[in-house]
């Protein structure tokens, strides 16, 4: 059986012909108002490419011994920790390593800042809106669908 080709113009994969990635302003929490006008401020977020996420991935992944089968290890991610690192590091503004602003809240890292500035349950729609901006907001079901249709 002979491979199919399919036609079409690979230019339209070149870099320069990729459309931007916009970055979306968010409102994280209604608790943060600008001083001058009462409303709620915007946060700015952007996407990760797969090569940051990769980086961040590797970063939250230690190795760890097999029960009972010495000098074998397997690979384990911190979840948990992976999400805080993947939502730090697609916040532009506010800029959560500025140190004034780390100070203001008695803490150290942008991870760290976001979750106290944010309550529980800002913080896990920010967390959905991060993942939504990276590409990971549609479930496998949903992928299975739209290949159907």
């Amino acid at each position: 059986m002979e491979a199919k080709v399919i036609a079409g113009n690979l230019s339209a994969f070149l870099a320069q012909n990729a459309l931007p990635v916009e970055n979306v302003k968010y409102v994280a929490s209604k608790r943060f108002v600008d001083p001058q006008t009462g409303d709620p401020m915007q946060w700015e977020l952007r996407a990760l490419t797969s090569q940051e996420d990769e980086i961040l991935r590797r970063a939250c992944t230690k190795n760890v011994p097999l029960p009972g089968k010495k000098g074998q290890y397997t690979p384990q991610m911190d979840t948990n920790l992976y999400v805080a690192k993947m939502a730090a590091a697609c916040t532009v503004y506010p800029d959560l390593n500025d140190a004034s602003l780390q100070d203001s809240y008695h803490v150290m890292g942008a991870e760290a800042l976001l979750k106290t500035m944010l309550l529980a349950g800002e913080y896990a729609d920010y967390i959905q809106q991060v993942q939504a901006i990276c590409g990971f907001d549609a479930s496998f079901e949903d992928k299975v669908d739209e290949a159907k249709n």
